[in-house]
């Protein structure tokens, strides 16, 4: 007597389905794992060096006109807060200071005094030499005032200080943080309030880009002056040019020579 056989139960269309998924799953699986242990490895690519011309072309021009008409279009705001003392960020801040203390100056009163501090964003040496534009992080003091020898009293006064340009904020968030010590510290030796000093900063140019550090909301509110906003771009000052030909042709072409009558 023959032994019936035990009947398989018909496959459905989602097992066929899910049967037919796994298959092809499991060749790309192995096909992926022998194609990685079998090819050698790629060599470490770096990302493309801009050529000269390309870096050339990416930067922001500006002349000597510009800067100083730039001086002379914002002067009218800041007369408004009677600073009575400049303290210029060196180096790019210190030919913007005195070209604005002339359009500061009142008839029949002295100049402002300018008083120079110089404060650079450490960079590491890998970035020496490098082909585009980079920023440091850490602020190196190299020159501060001497309050002794000059006699600069800050208390109960307005202070504006400059700087060539609002980058990552960092510079500037320092010089006022450290000013505002010295303020503390000198009006606690008179017996005054240290909130009468008033501080406000002028800057030829407010990169639109994230900041890496806060001024205080006093200042943004009402005495943070910029004369222009732009994009995030490297602006190429005129004091930083070796050919100032080439330099003020560039600037020209670009618009950024002078603009008022």
């Amino acid at each position: 007597m023959s032994r019936a056989h035990p009947v398989r139960p018909a496959i459905t269309h989602p097992q066929r389905h899910l049967c037919s998924v796994l298959h092809i799953t499991l060749e790309i699986v192995g096909s992926w794992i022998c194609y990685h242990q079998l090819r050698p490895p790629l060599p470490h690519q770096t990302p493309p060096k801009m050529d000269s011309e390309d870096v050339e072309a990416s930067k922001m021009f500006i002349t000597y006109n510009n800067i100083h008409q730039l001086c002379q279009e914002t002067s009218a705001k800041i007369k408004e807060f009677k600073p009575d003392l400049i303290i210029a960020i060196g180096g790019g801040g210190f030919i913007p200071a005195r070209m604005l203390r002339t359009f500061l100056k009142e008839p029949g009163q002295p100049n402002i005094r300018i008083m120079a501090v110089i404060l650079s964003l450490y960079e590491d040496v890998s970035t020496v030499g490098s082909q585009v534009e980079v920023v440091g992080t850490q602020v190196v003091r190299t020159q501060w005032i001497d309050y002794a020898q000059s006699k600069i009293d800050l208390v109960n006064k307005n202070v504006l200080i400059i700087d060539e340009v609002d980058d990552t904020r960092t510079t500037l968030h320092y010089a006022v943080s450290e000013l505002k010590k010295d303020v503390a510290e000198q009006a606690a030796a008179q017996g005054a309030d240290p909130n009468s000093t008033k501080f406000g900063i002028f800057v030829l140019h407010d990169k639109v880009k994230e900041k890496r550090a806060l001024l205080p909301e006093d200042i943004m509110k009402d005495l943070y002056f910029a004369a222009r906003t732009v994009p995030d771009c490297w602006i190429a000052y005129p004091w930083e040019s070796t050919d100032i030909v080439y330099h003020t042709k560039k600037a020209m072409e670009q618009g950024n020579d002078t603009f008022l009558p």
